[in-house]
C-alpha cells in the first residue's frame, strides 16, 4: 500500500506514469549516484590527483556494484543522507589501496543533486517528446476540425462566435512556449566539496569540475549547492507544462457539459448513472494543475538556504520536487489519451 496517489495500488491507474516512475526509482537514484562516482575518479585520475589504476578499478565497480539496501535505510535515519553509507559500502567492494579513492574530494550533496540531475535530464527529454506529441494532436485537430464554428466565451458566457481553430490556437500556444522551456533549460552539474570550495583539490578543482561535467553531458557551472533557483526553475517550468494542460481540460470539461460542442469516446462510467460517460481526464488534468501549482510554493520555501548547506530546505525539496515530476508525466500521459477521444469538435452544422 501506498500513501502517495502516483504510486497508490489503484489510483495510480488514473495518476501514475511507469516511464517517469523509473527514472525516480531507488535504481535509477543510486545508479546515477555510482555515474557520479565513476566520473570523478575517472576526472580525478585523468588530473593525477589519484592514480590512474585507482580510477580505473573504481569506474569498473560502479558500472555493476548494487548496494545494500537495508544498509542504506538504516545508515539515512541517522546521517540524514544516503551518501555516508553507500561510499562504505563501495569502498567495501573496490577494496585494496584503491578504495581509500573513493569520493575524493566530494561531499555527500554532490553525489545527491548531481545524482537528481543526471535524471531530470532524461525525464526532461521525455516530457519534451510528450509535449511533441501533444502538438502534433493539436495540428491534427485543426486540420480535421479547425473550420468548424464554436461559440467563444468570456468569463464563462457566450461572446461571439469563433471557429474550432481559434481555441485549439489556445491550447497549443502554451506547449509551443514549454517545449522552447525544455530546449533551452540548462542542467548543471553540482560540485562543491565540504562548503562549496573544493578544497581538497587546490588547484586543479575547475579542471576536475569540468572534466566530470563533460563525462556526464552537464553543464559546467560553479557549485549552486546553497543557491535553488535551478530546482525553483525546474518546478515553475513543471507548472506551466500541467498548466497549460490543464486549461486545455478544463475547456473540454466544459465542452463536454452541454454536449453539442465536442463528442468524447471512451468516457468514464458511472456507478449510478450508466448513460454517463465522465471527462475524466479532462478533469484530472485540472487537478493536476492545481496540484502542481500549490508545490511551486514549497519549492520557493526551499530557496532558503542557511549558510554554506541547509538539511531542512534540501529534504523539502526530497519531499516536493519528485511528486511534481510525477504529476506533469500524468499530465502528459493523459493529455495524449484525451486527445485521442476526441471524435467531434466544433458546433453541429
Amino acid at each position: 500500500m501506498s500513501i502517495a496517489a502516483f504510486d497508490h495500488p489503484f489510483l495510480s491507474g488514473l495518476l501514475g506514469d511507469d516511464e517517469a516512475a523509473a527514472l525516480l526509482s531507488v535504481d535509477a537514484d543510486i545508479r546515477a549516484m555510482l555515474t557520479f562516482e565513476a566520473a570523478l575518479a575517472r576526472a580525478e585520475g585523468g588530473r593525477g590527483l589519484i592514480p590512474t589504476a585507482s580510477a580505473k578499478r573504481i569506474a569498473e565497480v560502479c558500472a555493476t556494484f548494487v548496494p545494500d539496501i537495508a544498509r542504506l535505510k538504516q545508515a539515512t535515519a541517522t546521517d540524514g543522507v544516503v551518501v555516508p553509507e553507500l561510499v562504505r559500502q563501495l569502498r567495501e567492494a573496490v577494496g585494496g589501496a584503491a578504495a581509500a579513492h573513493v569520493h575524493v574530494g566530494a561531499t555527500s550533496q554532490d553525489v545527491i543533486d548531481s545524482s537528481l540531475v543526471i535524471r531530470l535530464k532524461t525525464v526532461l527529454c521525455l516530457f519534451a517528446g510528450r509535449i511533441d506529441d501533444l502538438i502534433h494532436k493539436l495540428d491534427g485537430l485543426d486540420e480535421s476540425f479547425g473550420g468548424q464554428p464554436l461559440m467563444g466565451r468570456t468569463r464563462m458566457q457566450a461572446a461571439i462566435p469563433i471557429t474550432v481553430s481559434d481555441r485549439l490556437c489556445s491550447w497549443r500556444a502554451p506547449f509551443l512556449q514549454e517545449r522552447e522551456r525544455l530546449a533551452c533549460q540548462v542542467l548543471p552539474l553540482q560540485f562543491g566539496g565540504a562548503a562549496g570550495t573544493l578544497e581538497k583539490l587546490g588547484a586543479e578543482a575547475d579542471a576536475v569540475r569540468t572534466l566530470i561535467a563533460q563525462d556526464l553531458g552537464l553543464a559546467d557551472t560553479p557549485q549552486w549547492q546553497s543557491q535553488r533557483g535551478f530546482i525553483a526553475d525546474i518546478g515553475h517550468l513543471l507548472s506551466l507544462i500541467t498548466g497549460a494542460a490543464g486549461k486545455m481540460g478544463q475547456d473540454i470539461a466544459l465542452l463536454a457539459q452541454g454536449g453539442e460542442e465536442i463528442a468524447l469516446s471512451g468516457g468514464g462510467a458511472s456507478s449510478a448513472m450508466p448513460h454517463k460517460q465522465n471527462p475524466v481526464a479532462a478533469e484530472t488534468l485540472v487537478a493536476l494543475a492545481r496540484f502542481n501549482a500549490v508545490q511551486v510554493s514549497a519549492l520557493h520555501q526551499s530557496l532558503v538556504h542557511e549558510q554554506e548547506r541547509s538539511g531542512a530546505a534540501w529534504t523539502l525539496e526530497w519531499l516536493v520536487l519528485p511528486q511534481m515530476v510525477m504529476a506533469t508525466a500524468a499530465s502528459l500521459r493523459l493529455s495524449l489519451q484525451m486527445l485521442d477521444t476526441i471524435a467531434r469538435l466544433g458546433a453541429k452544422t
